[in-house]
C-alpha cells in the first residue's frame, strides 16, 4: 500500500454530526437577530473554526453576543450528540479492515471529539490517536493540525493521506503537502467538483482508493 497512515477528519467523516451542530447554530443565531439557512451554513461554515462562525454571527448582529454564547452552544450540542449522534455508514467496517496506522484530527475540542467517538462506540480505535486544533491553537484551513498529527504519529507527509468532507479541511491538507481524498455528501459535491482530488461516496470504496 502506498500510504502508511490515514488521518481522518471527525465531523462528517467518522460521525454524522454536522446537521446537529448546524441546526443548533441556526437556532442560536436567531436569538441575536441573525437568520441563517442550513444551506448557507453548510456552504460557508463547513470545516471552519467555531470562532469563525461566531464572528460571522457577531458581525451580522445588531447586539453583542452573550458572554455564555459558546458555553450554551457546547451544552446544547453535547446533549444532542449523546442522544442523536450516528456514525457515518460503513466507518466501523472500514476501521476493522484497515491494516495501516490511522488517527483523527479535528477542529473541535478534545472533549467533544472523545464524546462523539465514545457515543458511536469508536473510542477504542482512536483513544491515544486524537489531535485537536485546540491543543495547538491552529484551526483548518491552516495546515498545522495535519502537520502536527503526522509528526506526532511518526510519519512523513508523503506517507500520509487525509480523509476530509469540507473544502476548508481539503485546503488545510493540500497546503500541508498531503494527499487527500474527499468524502462526498449532498452538501459538498458542488464545491468538490472544483477541486482536483480523488473523491468517494461510500466508505466501502475508500479501500480501493487506498490500494491504488
Amino acid at each position: 500500500m502506498k500510504y502508511k497512515c490515514i488521518i481522518f477528519d471527525c465531523d462528517g467523516v467518522i460521525v454524522d454530526s454536522e446537521s446537529i451542530s448546524n441546526l443548533t447554530l441556526i437556532e442560536m443565531a436567531k436569538t441575536v437577530g441573525v437568520i441563517l439557512t442550513e444551506a448557507f451554513v453548510m456552504n460557508h461554515f463547513l470545516g471552519k473554526s467555531l470562532a469563525f462562525c461566531f464572528q460571522y454571527i457577531q458581525d451580522q448582529s445588531a447586539e453583542k453576543l452573550p458572554d455564555n454564547f459558546e458555553a450554551e452552544f457546547r451544552e446544547r450540542t453535547f446533549h444532542a450528540f449523546k442522544t442523536q449522534l450516528q456514525p457515518i455508514p460503513g466507518i466501523h467496517e472500514l476501521l476493522d479492515k484497515i491494516e495501516i496506522d490511522f488517527c483523527v484530527a479535528s477542529n473541535g475540542p478534545r472533549d467533544k471529539i472523545k464524546l462523539n467517538l465514545t457515543t458511536v462506540k469508536l473510542i477504542d480505535k482512536f483513544e491515544d490517536k486524537i489531535f485537536s486544533a485546540y491543543d495547538i491553537n491552529s484551526w483548518k484551513p491552516n495546515p498545522e493540525l495535519y502537520l502536527h498529527a503526522a509528526k506526532t504519529m511518526g510519519y512523513a507527509i508523503e506517507e500520509c493521506v487525509v480523509i476530509e468532507d469540507s473544502p476548508a479541511g481539503v485546503q488545510a491538507a493540500l497546503a500541508g503537502g498531503f494527499a487527500v481524498f474527499g468524502y462526498l455528501n449532498s452538501h459538498n459535491k458542488n464545491e468538490f467538483s472544483k477541486i482536483n482530488i480523488p473523491v468517494f461516496e461510500d466508505m466501502k470504496n475508500l479501500d480501493n482508493l487506498l490500494s491504488e
